[in-house]
């Protein structure tokens, strides 16, 4: 790769648009480089080893909004809304129903914690009416905040299944799901489909350390209310190096043990937002290329890294994924093709039904699909396929540090601002290096 490869990205300290290139600054390590005219030049590691960033990356055919609300008058990042500029249609949208939390935890992206006043529930059906009539059919995840802290949650979740959505999700560090078993039914009936959990570790030295105090009972009861609700379940773990990334593996595990309620597990790099104070190393990072080994190395091979696909909607170096059958004997049969198979116009393509594919994986299966009449071998495998799907992806979020801007406009994950836009998700949680917002309160 030439060391001139151009991009754009922000100034993390006056967050100007300006200049940079990807430069390969070792054997398999590619850094994200860029000069400010007035504060200097800043390095981000973007890229350790295999697979190789140049397999892995590759051209990113458009796929338009249907709708764009603003225009382009300065330019990328900051004529979000989205514009004409952007290169993604809409897969998910971030409905923030709360900035309230019951924990305080020092990974927050978004400064979760606040004693502003939530939306009130006509609010919320208006942007709930909004976001179909904007993104279409998209998988929708009501988030904060931690959304369970308001008591009318089951409202705002029934408004949201009478919209057909594809998928109605709810982003949730768990905590009432523990403490009160039978929320999660009173959830399910009013019609959410799928739970994010926020799932870091099986250690309380690390839920300490990331989240603020020993948390490994809990969310193991979370996921026990959710699977007697019959909730798919997708435990995401944040991951920040010299904290738990030794758990890569033993987290696979126990969402294996925990399958069929657990339909997958979401991995997410540590971005650095505003609450980190300083410029963050290079050792303060962890690339997808070492995640994907990691799970290799940690499951004695019972994952593949080869197994892992680009993205077929978003830009490619946002993420991975791979979806499994899980056997009889507990062991993983990957569906679909590897590494890199697809062409960007097939991906293209598939964009859209990929995104529908991972989400009715991540529902829990419907009890009539365990009682089909299976007469051969092709009904059998159809029948557990629909029951023992597993799916295992990894999405590292941009923070202002490493912004890229070809990546932010194919961005396909959109938060609905106060004001009725859509904003790609790194763009509406950047921060510059004292904090200050591109478009989170602004």
């Amino acid at each position: 790769m030439p060391d001139d490869h151009p991009t754009q990205s922000l100034c993390p300290i006056c967050l100007q648009r300006i200049q940079g290139k990807r430069v390969e600054t070792a054997p398999g390590v590619i850094s994200l480089r860029k000069q400010c005219p007035e504060h200097g030049s800043f390095s981000t590691v973007i890229w350790r080893g295999d697979p190789s960033f140049f397999e892995w990356k590759r051209p990113k055919i458009p796929s338009q909004p249907p709708v764009c609300r603003t225009h382009r008058n300065s330019g990328c990042p900051f004529d979000c809304g989205l514009c004409p500029e952007h290169a993604q249609h809409t897969c998910t949208t971030l409905l923030e129903v709360t900035s309230r939390c019951n924990l305080g935890c020092p990974v927050c992206f978004a400064h979760s914690g606040g004693h502003s006043q939530d939306p009130d529930l006509s609010a919320l059906k208006e942007n709930l009416e909004h976001i179909r009539s904007t993104a279409g059919a998209c998988t929708l995840q009501i988030s904060g905040g931690e959304p369970t802290v308001r008591e009318d949650l089951p409202e705002i979740i029934a408004h949201a299944a009478a919209q057909d959505f594809s998928l109605v999700q709810l982003n949730t560090n768990g905590l009432r799901f523990a403490q009160e078993p039978d929320y999660a039914l009173e959830l399910k009936q009013a019609g959410l489909e799928s739970v994010f959990l926020q799932f870091d570790a099986l250690r309380d030295e690390a839920f300490i350390c990331l989240r603020g105090r020993a948390l490994a009972d809990i969310k193991n009861r979370a996921v026990q209310a959710l699977a007697q609700a019959g909730l798919g379940i997708v435990l995401v773990p944040t991951l920040v190096p010299g904290v738990n990334t030794k758990d890569i593996g033993p987290l696979l595990r126990y969402a294996l043990e925990h399958h069929p309620a657990v339909r997958g597990i979401h991995f997410q790099p540590v971005s650095y937002f505003g609450r980190f104070p300083k410029q963050p190393e290079d050792a303060d990072r962890l690339t997808l290329p070492e995640i994907m080994r990691a799970l290799e190395e940690q499951t004695q091979g019972l994952i593949n890294s080869r197994d892992f696909q680009p993205p077929g909607c978003e830009h490619s170096l946002c993420s991975f994924h791979a979806a499994y059958l899980v056997t009889e004997t507990g062991d993983l049969q990957r569906l679909g093709q590897g590494c890199c198979k697809l062409s960007p116009q097939e991906a293209a393509a598939g964009a859209r039904q990929s995104v529908c594919m991972t989400s009715q994986r991540w529902k829990s299966p419907a009890p009539k699909d365990r009682c089909l009449p299976m007469d051969d071998d092709l009904d059998r495998f159809l029948a557990r396929a629909r029951q023992h799907t597993f799916t295992v992806s990894g999405m590292a979020f941009q923070d202002v540090w490493n912004l890229d801007l070809e990546r932010l406009r194919g961005c396909c994950i959109h938060v609905l601002a106060p004001d009725g836009r859509l904003i790609p998700f790194c763009a509406y949680n950047l921060t510059a290096l004292d904090g200050r917002p591109l478009y989170r309160r602004r």
